[in-house]
């Protein structure tokens, strides 16, 4: 990718969601393998892969693959032979967190990103991962627009891309620093098995035992939405814009590829000298609307500075779009309000509402009868009524986080995707030439011979040329002109002329696929760039031999085991955030500054989150505005194969050992 360019990237869980995101836009589209992502349940086949990666290379788009968990030992070999199999498959490049890789003999020469999981937050990081070989990097999610810029002021466009997550839900830690499921579960996020914990729900005590809050989700954040900063993020260096989401559904990838894809296209309007990173046009059937898909309302997070409404505290849950309030109810039916007359309501659609607790209550309308549509008057009929009506009483504000009509149009064919081409037909002394050229400068020409016989009507001759030239349909093509340069009007039967316009198109497909190239891997710098920092503790998730070695020839001297090799002892941080919870319920010492009377008053001491039998500890670093939450590894839970001791990653430098 050339650094003009601007790159959609988005998520796909299986091969045909990733073919839809290229056909609704995508210039790239990330996708796990058959092992090694960090979404445990996203597996797909290398043969399901390369049918994407057909699909995807036929307009430029690209195809990028996850082994982005750590590995054990006994794992990289076989890691090592899986990213053959997806060079060989044409996987334009391998998205990877464990440094590991880097150290083995017979890689494949394929293309690294460095996953969100490595944890970007300085430019002296992304740097160093720029040196070390690594052509596109993904910022963490917490940076501001100015941290971003400083780090594109570090780094090399022509070297490495910056990639950041524009859309989705947000993981509450720093990506790759949060430990929280493993301690508690033995599943650990880092080897692509979280729990959430971050979408439980806690009671918040503060040091002397009071309850600040009651059964709040205090750990889980609204969605990424940066619909709005794009053009600032641009100004910044960010020049692909990912969306989350492997996990997602068809219709959410359809439609929020879609919704980004009209964004930067308009934006790709007026700033001439920037280019998308592929090839075509795309126009939908439907009009793209992030509300409509599965969300917990929206934030930019820390894109423009800390904010206070940043998280989902009340429910993790999508509480949807207001549509009305209650006006009756009966025994297995309720009946609705809409605030806007125009609000049809369907079989099937997902209705909730907040009970006294303001907890969420889903309302699945098994039925529906229109009392008085001009009116907005509806009446619904749950699918279990008994455990919908829940606190439900007249005047309760209803949502709608379902719309069927919206969910079966995107079950239908709901984008075209084609890539222009001019086409020439001109008359030569053997017969009829056709030359198609596309907007990517291919060409491509298809002959054929014999005599030509004089048309009666010239301009109905030339109208039906025009119209035997123009059925493209059912290829990747569109034509943006068709020019004649016959001598005289000329009458060509249809069947030779689409015979022609068939041969043309197949050989520029032929002519596309034979001029395209991978994406080139990287060189690292020599001599060996030298990490950030000279001691990793457990949170560089070191854990296995050839990542410490890694680290070594980089100059780190002290080098700890990741946190999964349950060699840490006694309470640490299991889990780093920006997000503070402090500050989110106005309890944070900066706030209080300039408050007469509580200035001085308010401490940020440690506060304590209970949920059940679990017990975490908030502790609040105020001077690079964090917080840590502290517990301890509970011995018993782990699930998975252990990994290889890892007592010898503390290797002291050689002065220290005589």
């Amino acid at each position: 990718m050339l650094p003009h360019q601007i790159e959609l990237l988005s998520p796909a869980r299986t091969a045909d969601i990733g073919i839809e995101a290229v056909n609704h836009g995508a210039d790239a589209v990330y996708i796990g393998g058959p092992s090694f992502g960090a979404r445990a349940t996203a597996d797909n086949s290398v043969e399901d892969i390369a049918r994407l990666v057909m699909h995807a290379h036929r307009f430029n788009s690209r195809v990028f693959v996850t082994i982005n968990t750590i590995l054990r030992d006994d794992e990289l070999e076989p890691a090592r032979q899986l990213a053959w199999q997806l060079y060989d498959a044409g996987v334009d490049a391998l998205i990877v967190q464990d440094m590991g890789l880097l150290m083995l003999e017979d890689f494949p020469p394929i293309q690294l990103h460095a996953s969100t999981q490595t944890d970007i937050r300085t430019p002296e990081k992304a740097r160093f991962l720029q040196d070390a070989g690594f052509s596109q990097i993904v910022l963490a999610r917490e940076l501001t627009l100015q941290q971003i810029e400083a780090i594109r002021a570090a780094t090399d466009p022509d070297r490495c891309i910056l990639e950041y997550f524009v859309h989705g839900a947000l993981c509450v830690a720093y990506s790759g620093q949060c430990y929280i499921s493993h301690a508690h579960t033995g599943r650990s996020a880092n080897r692509g098995d979280c729990s959430q914990a971050c979408r439980l729900p806690y009671e918040v005590k503060d040091s002397q035992g009071r309850v600040v809050a009651h059964d709040k989700h205090v750990l889980s954040m609204k969605d990424n939405n940066q619909s709005d900063n794009l053009r600032a993020l641009i100004d910044t260096g960010v020049r692909s814009f990912k969306i989350e989401g492997r996990y997602k559904d068809m219709a959410y990838v359809k439609n929020i590829t879609a919704h980004y894809r009209l964004l930067i296209d308009e934006i790709l309007a007026e700033r001439p000298e920037l280019a998308r990173a592929s090839s075509g046009h795309t126009r939908f059937a439907f009009t793209p609307d992030p509300d409509q898909n599965f969300n917990r309302e929206f934030t930019d997070y820390f894109t423009n500075g800390r904010q206070v409404d940043i998280g989902a505290f009340d429910t993790p849950k999508n509480p949807g779009r207001p549509i009305g309030w209650v006006t009756q109810l009966g025994a297995n039916f309720v009946e609705l309000q809409c605030e806007d007359p125009a609000t049809v309501l369907h079989n099937g659609d997902g209705l909730c509402y907040l009970d006294l607790q303001k907890e969420l209550v889903g309302l699945q309308a098994n039925r529906v009868e229109a009392l008085d549509e001009a009116a907005g008057l509806w009446r619904v009929f749950p699918k279990d009524p008994m455990a919908s009506f829940k606190d439900l009483r007249k005047n309760t504000q209803i949502n709608r986080n379902r719309d069927m009509d919206w969910v079966r149009g995107l079950d239908k064919k709901s984008s075209d995707r084609h890539i222009g081409v001019w086409a020439d037909l001109v008359e030569t002394d053997t017969g009829l030439s056709l030359t198609l050229t596309d907007e990517d400068g291919h060409t491509a020409t298809a002959d054929i011979t014999g005599s030509l016989d004089d048309a009666r009507d010239t301009a109905q001759a030339e109208a039906k040329l025009r119209q035997s030239l123009d059925r493209f349909g059912g290829t990747l093509f569109e034509p943006l002109d068709i020019r004649l340069q016959l001598r005289g009007p000329r009458f060509v039967p249809a069947s030779q002329l689409n015979a022609l316009r068939r041969e043309a198109v197949a050989a520029l497909e032929a002519a596309r696929a034979e001029q395209w190239q991978r994406l080139e891997r990287a060189p690292a710098t020599e001599p060996p760039a030298p990490y950030p920092e000279d001691s990793l503790t457990y949170l560089a998730n070191v854990y296995n031999h050839k990542a410490r070695d890694f680290y070594a020839a980089h100059g780190v001297k002290v080098i700890d085991a990741a946190y999964e090799s349950q060699e840490e002892h006694g309470e640490v941080s299991l889990m780093i955030t920006k997000h503070c919870v402090r500050f989110s319920l106005s309890l944070c010492p900066k706030q209080a500054k300039g408050v007469t009377g509580v200035q001085g008053t308010v401490r940020a001491e440690p506060l304590q989150l209970i949920n059940g039998k679990e017990k975490l500890t908030l502790r609040f670093d105020c001077k690079p505005c964090e917080m840590h939450v502290v517990g301890k590894i509970k011995r018993g839970v782990i699930n998975a194969p252990a990994a290889v001791p890892m007592t010898f990653y503390r290797q002291r430098p050689a002065a220290s050992k005589a």
